[in-house]
């Protein structure tokens, strides 16, 4: 397969993408159409496109590369994004988010907790959390699918980011959530099949299931002293429990983003599209097929790409990818794929990265448009649906000016940051919200601050991994962690985070007066 034949067939993979983003703009009447796709959406395309949303490039390249480097381990984090991010998700959170979404009319996830808390400051604090916080891991996605564009048609990065943000602007811009969310269905429906692909050919080139995961056993004596240090014991067994490997192997990568995904806005929103349980219920196995040939490839082919490189070239994986842990997946791809493969999962990647960037820059524009603009300013209809496409613009072109300094090594960093930040902000409140009737204003507002600040203030002076490069911690105390004692400097802010925003939302509701019955009954209209 020649080059021309790749321009061809990105070419119409690209214009199909606009036209369904032109079909969903042809489909949107009206703020409800553009926020939450009038509530109507099929099941398949609802699933589809909260699993495409959930995962992107950070999970096949950023958290695919981690996998190189941290070995099979990482499959604790499939299983949690199968249980939690699908099972909990859609059954216990996705039925009465959908059921108190259509009682309060809610159209952001922002705005279903503020109307349950009657509470303006919920809906425009979380706006703006959700605004602030998300661009690094937006950054994060876009750089996984330049990074792999650029790797395989040997073109200049900047210029692949460029292109890619363009065209995903266009149709997120003008479409709405109903061209997002069939783009979403096309997208993951390509990522499915690329991935199944990928996995058959991994094990029939390395001899089968059973000699590569024993090639890759036996490689434990080649971990670097460095990574042995801090408690790497190879990959295809856990890092010594407590140390530094092991801490931000758990508490970071498997916690953070294993249980922050239940309240991300980008993907809690998706409940809310679906006009029963039903869809619900039936998007379940869907959604939970997907996330485990998603992910679970992913991390396996990442972590066999040692197997490959060691047999191919008598190296480790980030050894062959100079230290960057981003570049393992494309060059693993790259080097022991056939053309043809290269250039199907290059457009894999595409629809991955897509699917979650234009969730990511809806979900931000609806955060300024929605939560922030009409909560201050109390106008509504057709002036927040432009100013939530100037946010739009703004959410993209932040994306790129980061995804051009950021360094490398980050896409699962990135994700990872957010996702514990919805955790320690969001989930106490939301969790609350649907279970919990004695949960007060006063107390969903302490989570929320609690949640949110604690998490910024870990990053900023405890943990290492952020305080050192951003330097204000050495700054002001005049070294780069506030705690120097083991294991706090990579101890990850969720751990802490999070039970202090549960403790707030429960202390303080219990301290307060509680909603009025009428109230709660309008919220809890039909829920069981």
């Amino acid at each position: 397969m020649n080059l021309l034949l790749l321009n061809v067939i990105v070419l119409i993979y690209l214009l199909v993408t606009m036209y369904l983003g032109y079909r969903g703009w042809k489909a949107t009447k009206g703020t409800e159409g553009y926020m939450v796709a009038d509530r109507k959406v099929h099941p398949y395309i609802m699933a589809m496109s909260y699993g495409a949303t959930f995962i992107s490039t950070s999970a096949i390249v950023g958290f695919g590369g981690t996998a190189g480097l941290y070995g099979m381990a990482l499959l604790w984090l499939t299983l949690l994004n199968i249980f939690v991010g699908i099972f909990l998700a859609f059954i216990v959170y996705g039925k009465r988010t959908r059921k108190m979404g259509h009682n309060l009319g809610a159209m952001t996830f922002p705005e279903l907790l503020a109307r349950r808390f009657d509470s303006k400051f919920v809906q425009y604090f979380s706006g703006f959390v959700i605004f602030v916080g998300m661009p690094m891991y937006a950054a994060a996605v876009i750089i996984g699918a330049a990074q792999f564009i650029k790797t395989t048609l040997n073109i200049n990065f900047d210029v692949a980011l460029l292109i890619y943000t363009v065209i995903i602007a266009a149709y997120v811009i003008w479409g709405g959530l109903k061209g997002v969310m069939y783009t979403d269905a096309l997208q993951g429906t390509i990522m499915f099949v690329g991935m199944i692909i990928l996995l058959v050919m991994t094990y029939s080139h390395l001899g089968g299931i059973s000699a590569a995961h024993q090639a890759l056993t036996n490689m434990a004596s080649m971990v670097p002293q460095n990574l042995a240090a801090q408690g790497h014991t190879g990959w295809t067994s856990m890092p010594a429990l407590g140390s530094p490997w092991w801490w931000t192997l758990i508490s970071t990568i498997v916690m953070g983003v294993g249980i922050g995904v239940l309240a991300m806005p980008q993907l809690v929103i998706r409940f809310m599209t679906v006009k029963s349980n039903r869809e619900i219920n039936r998007g379940v196995i869907i959604g939970g097929i997907f996330i485990l040939a998603m992910t679970g490839v992913a991390f396996v082919v990442g972590a066999l790409s040692n197997v490959y490189f060691l047999q191919t070239q008598g190296k480790i994986a980030m050894t062959v990818a100079g230290g960057n842990a981003d570049s393992i997946i494309p060059l693993y791809i790259n080097a022991a794929m056939p053309d043809w493969f290269v250039y199907v999962f290059m457009l894999t990647l595409l629809a991955a990265a897509m699917s979650t960037s234009s969730s990511q820059f809806h979900a931000q524009g609806t955060a300024m448009g929605r939560d922030i603009y009409e909560t201050l300013t109390g106008k509504k209809g057709k002036g927040s649906v432009l100013i939530t496409r100037i946010g739009i613009t703004l959410a993209v072109l932040i994306a790129v000016v980061l995804g051009y300094i950021l360094p490398g090594n980050i896409i699962a960093r990135g994700t990872a940051i957010f996702f514990g930040l919805c955790a320690a902000s969001f989930l106490p409140m939301y969790t609350s919200a649907l279970y919990w009737k004695r949960a007060t204003k006063a107390g969903a507002i302490a989570g929320l601050v609690t949640g949110s600040l604690v998490t910024l203030f870990w990053y900023l002076f405890i943990h290492k991994a952020e305080s050192t490069p951003l330097g204000i911690a050495k700054m002001l105390i005049g070294r780069d962690v506030l705690i120097t004692q083991m294991p706090w400097p990579v101890v990850d802010p969720l751990i802490v985070a999070f039970p202090l925003a549960i403790l707030a939302t429960i202390v303080v509701s219990l301290m307060t007066k509680p909603p009025s019955q009428e109230h709660l009954e309008e919220c809890f209209k039909g829920i069981k």
